[in-house]
């Protein structure tokens, strides 16, 4: 914000901000660094939630008797967690896009649910579409693609379970 443009929009409510805080936040940062970053923690994710999975299948009495299928369904069970952080994931950095795209900025002077709205200038939107065109939309070509994936597993686990 280098010009000398009078804002009436709270700096943590900017859109350019809310960028900022978005990319440095440890749970959102995972997909606008590297890609393996993203996939270490949606592998952790998945790590972790695969033996509860495992056991609560367990509790089948068709795949108590069946291993394969058992750990097939805990594998598969254990992908809703990864695919809810990407969701979640999704929601925050689509919500970024939008604000920074959008011409006006919807805002809270008080907190009292007294909503204003404030013009962008338009150096001011020019630096936030670049932003988001080169910044945010990667993020969510990454994230969209990793949902893909993850939902691709997710259907291709459930076939074999059925297969098996």
């Amino acid at each position: 914000m280098s010009e000398a443009v009078a804002c009436p929009v709270p700096p943590e409510q900017r859109p350019l901000e809310e960028f900022e805080q978005l990319s440095r936040s440890w749970f959102f940062s995972w997909p606008a660094g590297e890609c393996p970053h993203l996939r270490r923690a949606l592998l952790i994710s998945w790590l972790m939630l695969l033996p509860v999975s495992t056991l609560v299948a367990s509790g089948s009495w068709t795949l108590k008797n069946d291993p394969p299928r058992l750990v097939a369904a805990g594998a598969v069970a254990a992908l809703v967690l990864p695919l809810l952080l990407l969701m979640r994931q999704w929601l925050g950095w689509t919500y970024v896009m939008k604000r920074l795209l959008a011409e006006t900025v919807d805002y809270e002077e008080s907190g009292w649910y007294d909503g204003q709205i404030w013009e962008k200038p338009l150096s001011w939107r020019e630096r936030d579409l670049l932003v988001a065109r080169y910044e945010v939309r990667p993020i969510l070509g990454r994230l969209g693609r990793a949902m893909a994936l993850a939902t691709g597993l997710m259907l291709g686990g459930a076939s074999l379970c059925q297969a098996l």
